[in-house]
């Protein structure tokens, strides 16, 4: 049941004390991190249009959800601090939780029934569509005429006026970015969708909750599927070129190696909490085309390969609190609290911007590595909505979006380029895996690998953790490189500078 008239404060000892050690400071719902509404969706929150819905709880929004009919008179009641009223307008909302927000909405003249001329019924069980939305909006907030057609699909359509009305107004941009050229006034509106509405009707600042910061927005192109796409034309002297007989290796682990070594298996990072010091950090190699510091690099931060390693070194800092990433190559502690690092790479977690072209970062790609690397909380959970990054032996002088950055002399074109996304085949069969490793492998078939250093036949790079089952994980060398191909992503780049891409 929906608890949209739940009032919050009979459960809010309760919530306290069962959630508090859950939700991160400001955080009002689990289910809606990284969603691109979730601004929105913390914003009405705060202003108590919203409280969830699932009580007892409420610690769920439901954000892919449709809205109800019913439930939209409650939110803009609320948005509007529309006062009661003992007029009863309709004759089908009798039973419906949301009655008194239905009446108070109809007493102040921003609906009018659903079902005209007689205009007796509300339906507060049927969805609300983009367009009634639209004529609430208009109506609730009294947005003066506008004679620009912004859209292309609403022409002679019932609600058309509204929806310029509320256009002009900045409320909505559309339905279909990045051409924003359609509404879709039929659609349902989701209750993520809603929010976002309402927030800017309200003109209230989106509110992202400290530690709810996404792992680079939901449409970047780290987190866009591929398994629609094209096979590239050269795809197969690209996977010929790394290796078809060479099988998969997954470069992470539960552990240490080689057996007595401080060296954990993988790519490790931190999670700094809030207020955490920032330290200089000098470049030894690549100062020129490194982000500037001082970055919150906590004392013990973890080196990739340990403390003693001779390899990549890398340093890996995630700030959900500023919404930073954090990156180093061949790290080392310096003076006092200070790092040395070779080159390192500062990155906004919400933004898709991508670095200077021709500029490295801690990667040769300039990628960011820590949005690439499989963790186990993933695997647990049952999904992996990313790509994953993983090496290649040889590599040409050249890099395709979203890569800024390569690491190599050679121009012959059937080597791959930095950048360059595979995907497992779909027709290779992984029933036989493990529930784990199928977790893994699903991910290679719908979000695909990226190619983003030189170094050994697809190893697949992931973070240490000691509840990896490194016998699992070792049903990945049962793959060979022939069951890969390259795939042509250039379709999704909307702009050469962003990692924003195209959603399927």
């Amino acid at each position: 049941m929906w608890s949209e008239l739940v009032d919050p404060l009979a459960v809010h000892a309760l919530l306290l004390a069962v959630f508090m050690a859950v939700l991160p400071p400001g955080g009002s719902f689990v289910d809606d991190d990284g969603n691109v509404h979730e601004g929105g969706i913390e914003a009405i929150a705060a202003e108590g249009i919203t409280r969830g819905c699932n009580p007892p709880a409420n610690d769920r929004y439901c954000p892919e959800k449709t809205v109800t009919r019913g439930q939209m008179a409650v939110f803009l009641a609320r948005a509007l601090d529309l006062g009661p009223t003992s007029d009863d307008y309709f004759i089908d909302d009798e039973t419906s939780l949301f009655e008194a927000g239905i009446n108070r909405l109809a007493a102040a003249g921003i609906t009018q029934g659903c079902n005209p001329p007689a205009s007796n019924r509300f339906c507060p069980e049927g969805e609300m569509t983009r367009g009634q939305m639209a004529a609430m909006l208009a109506r609730a907030f009294d947005y003066p005429v506008s004679h620009h057609n912004r859209f292309n699909d609403d022409d002679g359509h019932i609600f058309e006026q509204a929806i310029q009305k509320i256009a002009a107004a900045g409320v909505t941009v559309g339905c279909n970015p990045p051409a924003n050229n359609r509404f879709c006034p039929d659609d349902p509106i989701r209750r993520d969708q809603m929010a976002t509405l309402l927030t800017r009707a309200n003109h209230l600042t989106p509110n992202r909750p400290p530690g709810r910061c996404p792992t680079l927005p939901a449409d970047d192109i780290w987190n866009t599927p591929i398994d629609h796409l094209p096979v590239h034309t050269r795809s197969a002297q690209y996977v010929s070129s790394i290796g078809l007989s060479a099988y998969l290796h997954p470069d992470f682990g539960s552990g240490v190696w080689p057996p007595g070594s401080n060296s954990p298996i993988g790519i490790p990072y931190v999670e700094v909490p809030a207020g955490t010091p920032t330290v200089t950090v000098t470049y030894t190699a690549y100062g020129s085309e490194s982000d500037s510091g001082p970055f919150p690099i906590p004392a013990g931060a973890p080196i990739e390969g340990g403390p003693d390693s001779s390899g990549d070194r890398h340093v890996i800092v995630v700030d959900r609190y500023r919404c930073e990433l954090f990156e180093l190559f061949d790290a080392h502690p310096g003076p006092g609290s200070s790092w040395r690092a070779a080159s390192g790479a500062r990155y906004q977690l919400d933004s898709s911007r991508l670095r200077p072209d021709g500029w490295t970062s801690a990667d040769a790609a300039g990628l960011p590595i820590f949005p690439g690397l499989v963790r186990y909380d993933e695997v647990a959970s049952g999904h992996i909505d990313h790509a994953i990054r993983f090496t290649a032996p040889q590599t040409r002088s050249a890099h395709v979006w979203p890569a800024r950055h390569d690491a190599s002399s050679s121009s012959n074109l059937d080597l791959p380029a930095m950048g360059q996304r595979f995907r497992l085949a779909a027709q290779f069969d992984i029933s036989r895996f493990s529930p784990q490793v199928q977790v893994i492998l699903l991910a290679f078939k719908e979000y695909g690998i990226i190619l983003a250093d030189n170094g050994s036949p697809w190893y697949i790079s992931g973070s240490p953790d000691p509840r990896w089952d490194n016998d699992l994980l070792r049903e990945l060398k049962e793959i060979p490189g022939s069951a890969f191909e390259a795939v042509d992503v250039s379709s999704l780049m909307i702009d050469p500078g962003s990692g924003q891409a195209r959603q399927p």
